[in-house]
């Protein structure tokens, strides 16, 4: 392989250019390096990696995932204070990782991506950013992952508010909310963390909830100094700790799989609402009318309790507006408000985040278009006409119940395969077949069947039209099973053109021209 590039403005040609520094992004480029690929550059629109750690620094920001297991297998580390790690110790983790592989030297940082092309006649793409760079590459990763897109809800009357208006994911750490009458709009999972740390120091506190979460407490406790110790001195030890952790983890898919088993466990988190909340009515509006699972599930010993103060309301009635000082609902009531916080996640649907970065594959197609009905692929990483395009953490491959991490790294190997499979055919592109992907998608969409996901509730996994799009059905060991060892038979593998004339499977199998 060639030497690395070096970073310079203007248009630059690269064998590889990964989209985002976040925990995709490092791990596709670390598994670059130990190919021995250095002619790669990563592309982060922040100023520093991390990606949702970097971003997300709100009080109380925290992973739901097991500190050991939300960490590369193959770069564990010891001394985890905690059995879930807050965004610091995560974020220092990733800027660790990053010195120790070498890596900082290929980012670009403050380079947003704003579009990208392939070339049927050199079969690159081409990038471009909005710092007027382009970037010419063989090979394009879209590692940015689907939680970075604030969803800015459409409140009347938000611009005109004189107070604070944040986003979770853009916390002003330079506003003072002491003494303050706060109003946190959303009850996810940003939410259910940062409102118990701030309602100490409000002077008010209210909450607006749409639709009611499932909580289950959190294992807040930490790993005592022997234990990072004994982590240190003998790495196998570490290893089947984390193992532990992780087919622990892949256990909690049975209630998925099985409703009858979920609602076993919702009684459970009933009786866990019961013993932390003191109100009835509050009570009761805290208490979801869906099957635990169907919806993302969070952790927190302080959310349920948080509503006993006296401090923090609860509201369920609809915003009808938001006035310069105040916000009103639809039953009336108008409530003082110095600070809006809005914690309303992001856009994770792919035709809407998307919708302004215009991507185009083989013969001019477009990728939103493409995916109108439904973001389809095969294993998150390839959709059919768009060669030499690869996903990490792409439709259908996240998690309800394990670790994000685990698919990504599954997801690195399959790309390094790809690109190995190009290389040995001498051959310019690698392209999924249609009827690959199509089968794929059959699949995935049937494996919810007789699930929670299909118990009634609406929720960001699902489009518009009913399909789920983001998670992946089955256990995490299936998916490793069926990506160790890259299928050829399922790929087209080409000089340049040659894809140009496929068809794509649309929704219902149906190939889209």
């Amino acid at each position: 392989m060639t030497s690395k590039a070096p970073i310079n403005p203007g248009t630059q040609k690269v064998e590889v250019a990964i989209l985002g520094a976040g925990f995709g992004g490092l791990c596709m480029a670390i598994k670059l390096r130990e190919a021995g690929n250095d002619d790669f550059v990563i592309l982060e629109k922040g100023e520093d990696v991390g990606g949702t750690w970097y971003f997300n620094t709100y009080p109380g920001a925290a992973c739901d995932v097991q500190s050991h297991l939300y960490s590369y297998s193959f770069a564990t580390r010891p001394d985890w204070t905690h059995r879930y790690a807050d965004w610091r110790q995560i974020h220092n983790y990733m800027l660790d990782v990053t010195d120790r592989y070498g890596l900082r030297p290929f980012v670009h940082f403050g380079q947003e991506v704003c579009e990208a092309h392939y070339n049927d006649d050199t079969g690159r793409w081409t990038l471009r950013t909005r710092r007027g760079d382009t970037i010419d590459c063989r090979y394009f990763v879209l590692a940015s992952g689907p939680l970075h897109v604030p969803h800015i809800p459409a409140i009347k009357g938000l611009d005109k508010f004189k107070g604070k208006v944040m986003h979770s994911s853009q916390w002003d750490h330079g506003y003072n909310l002491h003494g303050k009458n706060v109003v946190s709009i959303g009850t996810g999972g940003s939410a259910i963390q940062y409102c118990p740390e701030i309602a100490p120091d409000v002077k008010q506190l209210y909450v607006f909830q749409r639709t009611p979460a499932w909580v289950i407490p959190r294992d807040t406790r930490s790993y005592w100094k022997l234990e990072q110790k004994a982590f240190e001195k003998f790495p196998l030890l570490r290893k089947l700790h984390r193992a532990r952790l992780y087919w622990t983890n892949e256990s909690r898919v049975w209630p998925i799989i099985h409703p009858s088993l979920a609602r076993f466990f919702q009684g459970i988190a009933e009786a866990f609402i019961k013993l932390q909340v003191k109100d009835p009515l509050t009570r009761a509006q805290l208490t979801p009318d869906y099957t635990i699972g169907c919806k993302r599930v969070l952790i927190s010993n302080k959310w349920y309790p948080m509503f006993n103060r006296r401090n923090v309301e609860l509201v369920t009635a609809g915003i009808r507006e938001v006035r310069e000082h105040s916000i009103v609902t639809a039953d009336g009531v108008e409530r003082p408000a110095d600070c809006i916080i809005l914690g309303t996640g992001f856009i994770v649907d792919p035709r809407i985040y998307m919708k302004d970065f215009p991507l185009t594959g083989a013969g001019g197609r477009s990728l939103i278009d493409d995916w109108k009905d439904l973001a389809t692929s095969h294993y998150g990483v390839f959709t059919a006409g768009y060669p030499n395009l690869f996903q990490l953490v792409g439709p259908n491959t996240g998690l309800g119940h394990n670790s994000i991490v685990f698919m990504i790294e599954a997801q690195a190997k399959l790309i390094l395969q790809a690109m190995d499979l190009v290389e040995a055919k001498g051959a310019d592109c690698i392209d999924v077949k249609p009827e690959a992907q199509e089968a794929f998608n059959a699949r995935v969409q049937a494996g919810f069947a007789g699930t929670v996901w299909t118990t009634g509730c609406k929720g960001w996994y699902q489009s518009a039209e009913g399909g789920n799009f983001v998670l992946w059905p089955f256990s995490t060991w299936k998916f490793w099973l069926e990506t160790r060892k890259l299928k050829s038979d399922d790929y087209h593998v080409v000089k340049c053109a040659g894809v140009t004339k496929q068809k794509v499977p649309g929704k219902r199998g149906k190939a889209i021209a």
